[in-house]
């Protein structure tokens, strides 16, 4: 496993906060941020320009998608209207000092291609995950299948964040029924920007704290 590579990022649903908490932990631990597979640039900048913004991300901190499609659908529908093939040797690691925050699109069963799926990524690429869940009706639900999908796998979570208005009961038994740690939360924010991710990356604890833990 490359543990000290850095993470990969996915959430329990679509428009869940990924990317907000992409922007945290890649400003938390000074890392570089990538996102492989970008879609829907046909409705907004793209994922990689708001984490540069939200972390203040010099340009050598920043690895341009491998894909970058304009449909706001999942990668493997979007590259299919653009007459794309998505090639899997396009999505390996890039070679770059770690930490490492890798993004993924959509969640664990978002088709990349007829023959791969976002998990299947997520296992190619051997990061432990950090697992975005929302905080509120459901979550428990949902976030435990997704933890038993990746353990299925073999795939090592480091650990949980969730998002929206603080749960305490909620985050209580995703830590018990999923045995997995809660990293930290990000409540319902009025409004999103450097200053905002700013702070809540100084209640991040540091990476290699939370992989030696995880290793114990």
């Amino acid at each position: 496993m490359n543990s000290f590579r850095g993470v990969f990022v996915t959430g329990t649903d679509t428009e869940i906060g990924k990317t907000l908490v992409s922007a945290i932990l890649t400003k938390a631990w000074t890392a570089t941020y990538w996102k492989p597979l970008q879609t829907g640039l046909s409705d907004e900048a793209g994922d990689t320009s708001t984490v540069k913004t939200l972390a203040a991300l010099p340009p050598d901190r920043i690895i341009p998608p491998a894909y970058a499609l304009q449909a706001p659908l999942a990668p493997y529908a979007a590259a299919a209207l653009e007459n794309v093939t998505i090639n899997p040797g396009r999505l390996v690691l890039p070679a770059v000092k770690a930490p490492l925050v890798v993004e993924g699109a959509g969640g664990l069963m978002v088709p990349v291609r007829s023959d791969m799926m976002m998990i299947d990524l997520m296992q190619r690429l051997d990061l432990p995950v950090v697992l975005v869940a929302r905080s509120g009706l459901g979550t428990i639900n949902h976030t435990l299948l997704n933890l038993e999908a990746l353990r299925r796998r073999g795939i090592p979570v480091l650990g949980v964040v969730l998002s929206g208005p603080e749960n305490p009961g909620n985050a209580r038994d995703i830590a018990h029924f999923g045995n997995v740690r809660i990293l930290f939360s990000v409540p319902r924010l009025e409004s999103i920007n450097e200053t905002v991710v700013s702070e809540i990356s100084g209640r991040v604890p540091p990476l290699c704290v939370l992989q030696q833990q995880n290793s114990q």
